[in-house]
Protein backbone atom coordinates (compact mmCIF):
# COMPACT_ATOMS: atom_id res chain seq x y z
CA UNK A 1 0.00 0.00 0.00
CA UNK A 2 1.25 3.45 -0.94
CA UNK A 3 -0.18 6.89 -0.34
CA UNK A 4 0.78 9.32 -3.09
CA UNK A 5 0.52 13.10 -3.07
CA UNK A 6 0.56 14.67 -6.53
CA UNK A 7 1.63 18.34 -6.81
CA UNK A 8 0.94 18.70 -3.04
CA UNK A 9 -2.80 18.76 -3.85
CA UNK A 10 -4.17 15.39 -4.91
CA UNK A 11 -4.08 12.28 -2.71
CA UNK A 12 -4.12 8.75 -4.11
CA UNK A 13 -3.98 5.40 -2.38
CA UNK A 14 -2.36 2.66 -4.44
CA UNK A 15 -2.55 -1.02 -3.48
CA UNK A 16 -1.49 -4.11 -5.35
CA UNK A 17 -3.01 -7.49 -4.65
CA UNK A 18 -1.82 -10.69 -6.30
CA UNK A 19 -3.71 -9.93 -9.54
CA UNK A 20 -5.16 -6.44 -9.23
CA UNK A 21 -4.02 -2.84 -9.00
CA UNK A 22 -6.32 -0.73 -6.83
CA UNK A 23 -6.34 3.06 -7.10
CA UNK A 24 -8.44 4.58 -4.30
CA UNK A 25 -9.98 1.08 -3.84
CA UNK A 26 -11.06 0.92 -7.51
CA UNK A 27 -9.70 -1.92 -9.65
CA UNK A 28 -7.60 -0.43 -12.44
CA UNK A 29 -6.14 -2.15 -15.49
CA UNK A 30 -2.82 -0.69 -16.60
CA UNK A 31 -0.67 -1.76 -19.54
CA UNK A 32 2.87 -0.34 -19.41
CA UNK A 33 5.34 -0.54 -22.30
CA UNK A 34 8.94 0.63 -21.88
CA UNK A 35 9.90 2.72 -24.92
CA UNK A 36 13.50 3.46 -23.98
CA UNK A 37 15.53 5.34 -21.39
CA UNK A 38 13.09 6.87 -18.92
CA UNK A 39 10.13 6.92 -21.35
CA UNK A 40 7.08 4.66 -21.09
CA UNK A 41 3.74 4.30 -22.85
CA UNK A 42 0.81 3.59 -20.52
CA UNK A 43 -2.73 2.54 -21.38
CA UNK A 44 -5.21 2.84 -18.53
CA UNK A 45 -8.40 0.75 -18.38
CA UNK A 46 -8.02 -0.12 -22.08
CA UNK A 47 -9.05 3.38 -23.15
CA UNK A 48 -6.71 6.19 -22.04
CA UNK A 49 -3.23 6.49 -23.55
CA UNK A 50 -0.35 8.33 -21.86
CA UNK A 51 3.27 9.06 -22.72
CA UNK A 52 5.19 9.08 -19.44
CA UNK A 53 8.76 10.25 -18.86
CA UNK A 54 10.52 9.94 -15.50
CA UNK A 55 12.27 13.29 -15.11
CA UNK A 56 13.67 12.77 -11.61
CA UNK A 57 13.56 10.09 -8.93
CA UNK A 58 14.84 10.13 -5.33
CA UNK A 59 14.35 6.75 -3.65
CA UNK A 60 15.64 7.94 -0.26
CA UNK A 61 13.06 10.73 -0.03
CA UNK A 62 10.43 8.71 -1.94
CA UNK A 63 9.81 11.50 -4.44
CA UNK A 64 9.59 11.61 -8.20
CA UNK A 65 8.99 14.09 -10.96
CA UNK A 66 7.25 12.72 -14.04
CA UNK A 67 6.02 14.18 -17.28
CA UNK A 68 2.68 12.82 -18.53
CA UNK A 69 1.72 13.95 -22.04
CA UNK A 70 4.09 16.94 -21.61
CA UNK A 71 2.62 18.01 -18.24
CA UNK A 72 5.01 17.74 -15.28
CA UNK A 73 3.87 16.31 -11.93
CA UNK A 74 5.68 16.12 -8.59
CA UNK A 75 4.89 13.00 -6.59
CA UNK A 76 5.74 12.10 -3.01
CA UNK A 77 5.01 8.63 -1.67
CA UNK A 78 4.50 7.04 1.74
CA UNK A 79 4.61 3.29 2.20
CA UNK A 80 2.77 1.36 4.93
CA UNK A 81 5.62 1.98 7.39
CA UNK A 82 5.58 5.75 6.85
CA UNK A 83 1.79 5.75 7.38
CA UNK A 84 2.18 3.74 10.59
CA UNK A 85 4.83 6.15 11.91
CA UNK A 86 2.48 9.07 11.14
CA UNK A 87 -0.37 7.39 13.03
CA UNK A 88 1.89 6.77 16.03
CA UNK A 89 3.15 10.37 15.95
CA UNK A 90 6.70 9.25 15.27
CA UNK A 91 7.18 10.60 11.75
CA UNK A 92 9.50 13.42 12.78
CA UNK A 93 12.04 11.19 14.55
CA UNK A 94 14.24 11.11 11.46
CA UNK A 95 15.03 14.80 11.77
CA UNK A 96 17.96 15.38 14.09
CA UNK A 97 17.35 17.68 17.04
CA UNK A 98 20.59 18.99 18.44
CA UNK A 99 21.30 21.94 20.68
CA UNK A 100 25.09 21.80 20.91
CA UNK A 101 28.33 20.26 19.65
CA UNK A 102 30.67 18.76 22.21
CA UNK A 103 34.33 17.94 21.69
CA UNK A 104 34.54 14.30 20.62
CA UNK A 105 38.14 14.09 21.95
CA UNK A 106 40.72 16.33 23.60
CA UNK A 107 42.62 18.50 21.17
CA UNK A 108 43.31 21.96 19.81
CA UNK A 109 41.06 24.06 17.58
CA UNK A 110 42.88 24.99 14.36
CA UNK A 111 40.14 26.76 12.35
CA UNK A 112 36.54 27.82 12.87
CA UNK A 113 34.49 28.01 9.65
CA UNK A 114 31.16 29.23 11.09
CA UNK A 115 30.06 32.37 12.88
CA UNK A 116 27.30 33.13 15.35
CA UNK A 117 23.98 33.61 13.56
CA UNK A 118 24.99 31.48 10.57
CA UNK A 119 22.46 29.03 9.16
CA UNK A 120 24.31 25.79 8.42
CA UNK A 121 23.10 22.66 6.66
CA UNK A 122 23.69 19.11 7.76
CA UNK A 123 27.22 18.11 6.74
CA UNK A 124 28.61 21.67 6.52
CA UNK A 125 32.09 22.12 8.04
CA UNK A 126 32.05 23.83 11.45
CA UNK A 127 35.66 23.69 12.68
CA UNK A 128 38.93 21.74 12.54
CA UNK A 129 40.08 19.95 15.69
CA UNK A 130 43.65 18.63 15.89
CA UNK A 131 44.00 15.55 18.07
CA UNK A 132 46.98 13.16 18.20
CA UNK A 133 48.62 15.02 15.27
CA UNK A 134 45.55 14.41 13.06
CA UNK A 135 43.22 17.10 11.76
CA UNK A 136 39.53 16.27 12.20
CA UNK A 137 36.89 18.34 10.41
CA UNK A 138 33.79 18.51 12.60
CA UNK A 139 30.59 18.82 10.58
CA UNK A 140 27.08 19.96 11.42
CA UNK A 141 24.83 17.04 12.48
CA UNK A 142 21.65 18.80 11.28
CA UNK A 143 20.25 21.96 9.65
CA UNK A 144 20.71 24.53 12.44
CA UNK A 145 21.31 28.19 13.28
CA UNK A 146 24.42 28.84 15.35
CA UNK A 147 23.62 30.70 18.59
CA UNK A 148 26.96 30.67 20.39
CA UNK A 149 30.51 29.74 19.43
CA UNK A 150 32.61 29.08 22.52
CA UNK A 151 35.91 28.37 20.73
CA UNK A 152 38.49 30.20 18.63
CA UNK A 153 41.60 29.03 16.77
CA UNK A 154 44.33 28.00 19.24
CA UNK A 155 41.94 26.95 22.02
CA UNK A 156 42.64 23.63 23.76
CA UNK A 157 39.50 21.60 24.47
CA UNK A 158 38.70 18.57 26.58
CA UNK A 159 36.50 15.63 25.59
CA UNK A 160 32.81 16.46 26.22
CA UNK A 161 33.37 20.22 26.43
CA UNK A 162 30.57 22.23 24.78
CA UNK A 163 32.02 24.03 21.77
CA UNK A 164 29.07 25.38 19.76
CA UNK A 165 25.45 26.00 20.77
CA UNK A 166 22.54 25.94 18.31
Amino acid sequence: MYQLKVNDRHDLEIDRTSQDLLVNNVKTVVDVKHIGGAIYHVIGNNQSSYNVEIVGFNSAEKTAEIKVNNTTYSISAKDQFDVLLDKLGLSNLTSAKVSEIKAPMPGMVLKVFAAEGDEVKKGDNLFVLEAMKMENIIKSPADVVIKKIKIKPGDKVEKGQILIGF
